[in-house]
């Protein structure tokens, strides 16, 4: 074999390889870290066992279904939220279908915008486990409105909840942490905690501010290299998040119910800032489905990563560009933020037309 046949067979295979990564991304749900921890890296199953993890949000969505899968890894769990009922059947749940006991699972009732609660909160998990291994930052809630049609109201209820409530809490755990010289602090942010879209300027303001300070304190602990900060950034998910979102005080009347317009005068609704939440009936089959995003998250606890990106195309690309080549993907966004806006005033699920090409199916 002559030394020029063998060089271009070597640019064959590596031209063949990057294809075959190419389409790889194409179909993947998570940023490439990610994935080759979930291919080569440690497991869940093995590196969270005993561990005491305490779960903010754990009422719903991604909190919810996070019990879940920690109730089969042997785990001691903390279930936080405000809403006690639906804690108590969480945790029903969890030792129908998980390996606890009644004593492995506390139901600690928390308000994070109730921050003169939080150090009482973190003593009573103290002594009920003697250590917090694991805090999970999950809390909060999303927003869908136009800026200028939103109260200054619901900006500060963002930032007190998602932003100050999980900053305090984290305070209450973090000196723990550093007697012990170890445990994670895993925060669920946002891809919109590293990008920006229209309808969400409160949200991705308390989810940017919850990166930085994140970051930075990930930097102040560098000392402490047994004491992980993490950041989970989830695109869409299948929850109720869009459903409780806060709207603002809106200059147009919609229908209760799918946000269209109607020529009805008695069918129209007038919202009320902050307290008014949307109600928009839709397929979510679009949105990666919360088992998935949760096994993720629980792949980034178990190999300790800074941050992670869970979505599916185009969002993973487009979160790609936003860090690597922010002047095309403000073009992007701009393009795409026109179609967002409409989708909204439509009554449709704001982000529901960028999978018409892009659909991948996860169990």
């Amino acid at each position: 074999m002559s030394w020029e046949l063998l060089l271009w067979l070597l640019a064959l295979c590596a031209l063949v390889a990057l294809v075959v990564q190419l389409l790889r991304f194409l179909r993947a749900d998570g940023d490439l870290t990610l994935l080759w921890a979930e291919w080569q890296g440690r497991r869940p199953e093995w590196e969270l066992t005993d561990m005491v993890i305490w779960v903010t949000g754990a009422s719903s969505g991604i909190g919810e279904e996070l019990a879940y899968q920690l109730s089969k890894l042997g785990v001691s769990l903390v279930l936080s939220a405000r809403r006690v009922q639906e804690l108590e059947r969480v945790k029903r749940r969890c030792l129908e279908n998980g390996n606890l006991k009644e004593k492995d699972i506390l139901i600690l009732p928390l308000d994070l915008t109730d921050r003169s609660s939080h150090e009482a909160a973190t003593k009573v998990v103290l002594q009920e486990f003697g250590k917090i291994d694991i805090l999970v930052n999950n809390a909060g809630r999303a927003q869908r409105s136009l800026v200028v049609e939103t109260s200054l109201d619901v900006f500060k209820e963002l930032i007190e909840l998602n932003y100050l409530g999980t900053v305090s809490l984290t305070l209450c755990v973090l000196p723990h942490m550093i007697e012990r010289k170890q445990g994670k602090i895993v925060t669920v942010n946002s891809l919109l905690g590293i990008i920006s879209a229209p309808l969400c300027t409160g949200y991705c303001a308390s989810k940017h501010a919850l990166r930085g300070f994140f970051n930075c304190l990930r930097t102040e602990l560098a000392t402490y290299p047994g004491i992980v900060v993490s950041n989970i950034c989830p695109g869409p998910v299948q929850s109720n998040i869009v459903k409780n979102s806060l709207v603002g005080e809106s200059k147009s009347k919609y229908i209760k119910g799918d946000l269209r317009k109607s020529k009805e005068p008695s069918s129209f609704v007038e919202p009320a800032p902050s307290s008014l939440t949307i109600v928009v009936d839709t397929d979510q089959s679009h949105k990666m489905a919360t088992s998935r995003c949760v096994r993720l998250m629980l792949i980034s606890m178990a190999n300790d990563l800074k941050e992670v990106w869970i979505t599916y195309q185009p969002f993973l690309l487009i979160t790609y560009l936003w860090q690597y080549m922010p002047t095309w993907a403000w073009w992007l966004t701009n393009k795409l933020g026109k179609k967002r806006i409409e989708n909204f005033k439509n009554g449709l699920d704001a982000d529901i037309s960028y999978f018409k090409f892009w659909k991948t199916k996860h169990d």
